[in-house]
This record gives C-alpha cells, structure tokens and sequence, in this order.
C-alpha cells in the first residue's frame, strides 16, 4: 500500500512554490512549535522577504544581521530570501520590523499549505491505537485502566511517510532483550545476517549463541515500534513500513544484563553494518569506562546511538543515568511524553543530559507470546503439596494456615519455634507443558537463625526436588528475631515441563536454639508462550527511544549522505517545542518526524526534490 492512501490530511511545508517542474527546492529547517502548528498556518520559526531590485547581496545579509536572523544560504541567486528567527522573536514580531526595513519590498509569513488527497484506508487493523502517528483523543487501553490524549499531540508521522516511510536501507541494531523475529509483523523487516547470523542477529547472554530469540518481551515491543510492517493487514504499524532490524540479545529473561554483554552488543552492531543502534536500557551507579569506550567506537564508525533517560521521574543531572549521561557528540538520549503531550509522570529529564522527549505512555507494539499465570491458592482445597514432613501437631513440619491461606513450617505458626536437627521438605508439581518462559514469585514471612535455612529447589521431571533438583535459592539469618516479608523472584524456564515440582525446606543445625521459620503467603508462576500475533500496550522511556531512533532512520534513508550529526540535528532541531520541556532537555523538543525529514542543515547545501 503507498503512503499516499493512508487515512490522513498529509500537511506539507513549502518554503515558496515557484520552482519549475523537475528543479529542486530547499526544504527548510524549521523548529515549529506544537501551539503555532495546531492554531496558525505558518511555520514558527522562519519569514519569507523579498526584496527591492537594486538590493545587493551583502545588503541582504546585512537585513538579516540587522534583525537578530540569518538568511538561508540557499536563498542566493532568487529575489526572496528564507530568513530564521532568533529565538524570542515571533513572526507576527519579524514581518513587522522587515516591513519597515529599507530593503525589503514585501515580507510574509512561510505559509502551511494541506494536500487535497481524500482519506483512504488506515493501513493496518490497530492502527488507530498508534496514538504517537496520530492523535484524535482516542482511548487507549491496557485491560486495566485507560487513557484518552489531545488531538493533535502526535508525531506527524502520517505526514512524514507522505515522504518517506521506506527505512529498510538503514539497519537499526535493537540492542535489548532479543526479538521475535518469527512475529508476523517484524519477520520481513528483520535484518538478513547471512550464513554467520542466520537468526538475525546474536544473543550474548550466557554461554552466547547465534539465537537472539526474545524470552521476556521487552525488545519485541520496542523493536514494533520502530518497525512493525506497514500496510500489511496485520496488528500494528511501525514508525518505518520497511525496515532492517537487527536482533542484538544483551539483557535476559528478567530484562537484566552487565557492561560485558551490553558492549559485546554494541561492538556487534558496530561491525555488522547498523547505523543506528537502539539502547531502551539504563542503570544508574559510578561512571562505566568499558561502555563508555565502546560508546567511542560506535562515534568512530559513523553511528548514531539513541538511548533512554530512565522512569525513575527524577532530575539525571543530579542521580546520572547510564547510557543517558554519557557525553559523546553520537548520543541522543529520550525522554517519554504522554498522549497530552507532558512529560510523562514517570519521565526522567535532564537540562544537559536528555535530549528530546517522544511518546512513552500507553505504546502498542508488538509482543513476544501469550501471557498466563498459576496462582496457588496454598490451601487444603487446591491442595498437591506432599513432603517428608508429618505435619504434627505440635511443632511438627509444613502445614497450611497462617490467618487464611498460607503454609507454614513449623506447624502451627503462631509463636511455636522450630527444632534443631530439623528436615522439613514439601513440594508440589505444575503443568508447565508447552510454555517457553516461566517465572517463580514466593512470598514469605522469614525468621530463621544463622546456620539454620530456608531452601527452595526446582525439579523439572516431578518428585522432590531436593533429590536430583536445582536450588532456586538458599538463605540464613533472616531477620533473628523479627518477622517481615520476603518477594523471592526467580527464572525457571530451564526447568519446563508436564510436571514441574517446586519444593521448600527447612532445615536446621543441630544445636540450633529454633526461631519462627518460615511463612509462605503467595506462589505464582508467570508464563510466556512464544507465538507469532502478539501485542501489548507498554509505557517508558524505553517506549519513546525506538520512536525516536524509528524517525532517524527515516530521515537517513532520505538522505544518505548524511551523517550521524545531521541525523542528530535533524531529530533535535527539526522538532516541535514544548513548554512542557522548558527546562526538562536541552533543546525542549519533541521529536517531530515532518519537522525531522524537512530540517536541513544549510551548511550542508542538501535539497530535496518536490515529486
């Protein structure tokens, strides 16, 4: 499907219609702000004046000199001139004072003209939840709570794909928690690695491998955003309808990764030949010199590298944030907007260190599989624990009960204290059958002695899983004395199976003196089952980085020529200011994808045609 059909008003700025047919005009650099865009027809931040016949050249930019501004250079060789404003000027402001400057015939505003093209089909069947390509109020939904936005507050993405929406010549490194890349709607935009990369790119957790399939979700979601296939009738769209995605695993199942594999990431996507590499992750602590000089590297080889400010809704010039804080001229760092177009109220900002904002809040994108849940009800009537322990009544093992559901060793726990020489073991086996990722929470209250335990093990073909298990945790004195709760998370995905059995112990010293022991109030088990038509609504900075990595591919697969500092100044300075982010980035910008593809730095001399 072309661009050309989407259901949209495609708004186009014109410097001035009067080339001929086939000469190429300037497409101006022009920093709009979101209110004059919404309730003028004129860009904000740019004249036209044209000027008396016996005017010079030098004449002219003394005009502009004289006035605070700058004419395009572009502009030479034509009776009119583009003239950028400083800031704090307003055009009502500037057609004023040029109005009554000696050399100048007639100055008027860079007028914003709308394309007749009549609405043709949205391109694919959740389009209308992409609020960030166009916002019309609409509700958007998790399944929990909702959200309704400000028409208008939006990318202007459907007027950017009027121009470009092809990305598929710039190849975008989604360093993150791996993609699935069998998703329907990302299998054709995926990256082709050859024979050294069959899979699309390369996992870096663990032993490694050449299989960066994603086992948590979040690098499938930000890798939709940026590019879930356009028009193809399925789920979403992404800001590139074509694109060339490469799947870089660096962070596990739980979303977590080091230096070591975030930087063999980085160091893969340099030398594979991507352009542009998406870092949606970040941790604060002490400066980190092997990221920082792997940062370097990618400045070195041409590369753009676009990362997230953090959800931690504080100030990263006073707590940094890695990779946001880091200096490098080839960093764009994003903070998050919400459907209004405010900083999200889990947004990170930073004067020096963030850059722009683009949308985070209440994102829908693609997700890795289906999502379920196991709750045990740790009760006499879900029953299927069985152990070792006889479940006496006096200070006997493990028995249910602690003020409504619960199990406890000892048996009852309320004041008795636990013996030395103690084994307290019980278990109980799940169906895990099919399902690709699964994730343990215990919750317990916990007060056990120095040398005394408190055990969970895992087995994955049933039976105790304290003869022939794994141990999923194991743990001494806590909390001597006192009594408070514990949330115990763990990955068991390696321990799939029909009958997987999760067991507890306690198990004392033999000269221990006894204590509380131990308390289970909640199990549950999270699972993920791998599929191909997923989809999730998210919110987070890591949500507004691969929108903004998403427009700088755009505007370098429009320009080739350019470099990772004109994309950069393209996606800074061609946005829409924001009152919202006065004092919160340091260009109080939103990424604007019309304002991006139309920015052109004039000592470049670049021009696009006008088809």
């Amino acid at each position: 499907m072309c661009p050309e059909t989407m259901n949209a008003k495609f708004l186009i700025r014109t410097i001035l219609v009067v080339a001929t047919l086939g000469q190429s005009i300037g497409l101006s650099h022009a920093a709009a702000s979101f209110e004059s865009e919404s309730d003028h027809h004129y860009a904000s931040a740019q004249i036209i004046v044209k000027y008396k016949s016996h005017v010079s050249r030098n004449q002219r930019l003394q005009t502009a000199q004289r006035h605070g501004g700058r004419e395009d250079e572009r502009s030479e060789g034509k009776d009119w001139g583009i003239h950028h404003l400083p800031a704090g000027l307003s055009v009502a402001q500037a057609l004023q004072l040029y109005a009554n400057d000696p050399n100048v015939a007639v100055v008027q505003p860079d007028y914003v003209y709308q394309s007749t093209a009549q609405p043709g089909p949205i391109p694919d069947p959740n389009y209308n939840q992409i609020w960030a390509a166009r916002n019309y109020g609409q509700t958007i939904s998790t399944g929990t709570s909702t959200t309704q936005g400000r028409p208008g507050a939006d990318m202007r993405l459907e007027s950017a794909w009027n121009i470009q929406s092809d990305c598929s010549t710039v190849t975008v490194a989604m360093v993150d928690t791996g993609i699935n890349y069998n998703a329907s709607d990302l299998a054709a935009n995926m990256w082709n690695g050859g024979a050294a990369a069959p899979l699309h790119g390369w996992n870096f957790v663990g032993a490694g491998s050449n299989d960066p399939m994603d086992y948590n979700g979040h690098g499938t979601h930000v890798a939709g955003i940026l590019g879930a296939v356009g028009g193809n009738g399925i789920g979403g769209t992404g800001v590139c309808w074509k694109a060339n995605i490469m799947a870089v695993r660096v962070l596990d199942a739980n979303g977590a990764g080091t230096t070591s594999t975030v930087v063999q990431g980085i160091d893969f996507a340099i030398t594979h030949g991507a352009k542009i590499i998406n870092l949606s992750l970040g941790g604060s602590g002490p400066f980190d010199p092997v990221f920082n000089d792997a940062l370097n590297r990618a400045l070195a080889a041409n590369v753009l590298v676009v990362v997230a400010a953090g959800n931690a809704a504080r100030d990263n010039e006073v707590t940094p944030v890695w990779p946001c804080n880091f200096t490098h001229a080839n960093v764009v760092c994003v903070a998050a907007l919400d459907q209004n177009y405010n900083l999200a109220s889990y947004s990170n900002w930073g004067v020096n260190s963030v850059d722009v904002a683009a949308p985070g809040s209440y994102i829908y994108s693609t997700w890795n599989g289906t999502e379920g849940q196991i709750n045990d009800a740790l009760s006499p009537a879900a029953g299927g624990w069985a152990g070792s322990s006889n479940h006496a009544a006096n200070g006997g093992g493990w028995g249910y009960g602690l003020n409504g559901p619960g199990l406890t060793s000892p048996y009852p726990w309320a004041g008795t204290r636990y013996s030395a020489n103690t084994d307290d073991r019980i278990y109980k086996s799940y169906n895990l059958s099919g399902v690709s990722i699964a994730r343990l929470t215990l919750t317990a209250a916990v007060s056990v002695n120095t040398g005394d335990y408190f055990n969970a093990n895992i087995r994955a073909t049933g039976g105790d899983p304290f003869v022939g298990g794994s141990p999923i945790f194991s743990s001494t004195n806590l909390d001597t004395g006192l009594v408070s709760v514990k949330s115990i998370a763990y990955d068991i995905t390696p321990n799939i199976g029909p009958a997987c059995s999760i067991g507890l112990q306690l198990l004392t010293a033999p000269t221990s003196t006894g204590n509380y022991g131990v308390a289970m109030t909640a199990l549950r088990i999270d699972t993920l089952t791998l599929d191909n038509n997923s989809y999730k609504t998210m919110s987070g900075t890591s949500m507004a980085t691969p929108y903004a990595a998403g427009v700088a591919a755009l505007v370098w697969a429009h320009n080739p020529r350019y470099t990772y500092a004109d994309v950069k100044s393209a996606i800074t300075q061609g946005g829409r200011i924001l009152p919202a982010l006065a004092g919160k980035t340091s260009s109080g910008m939103a990424v604007d994808a019309l304002g991006a593809l139309s920015y052109i730095h004039s000592s470049q001399q670049l021009s696009a045609t006008v088809r």
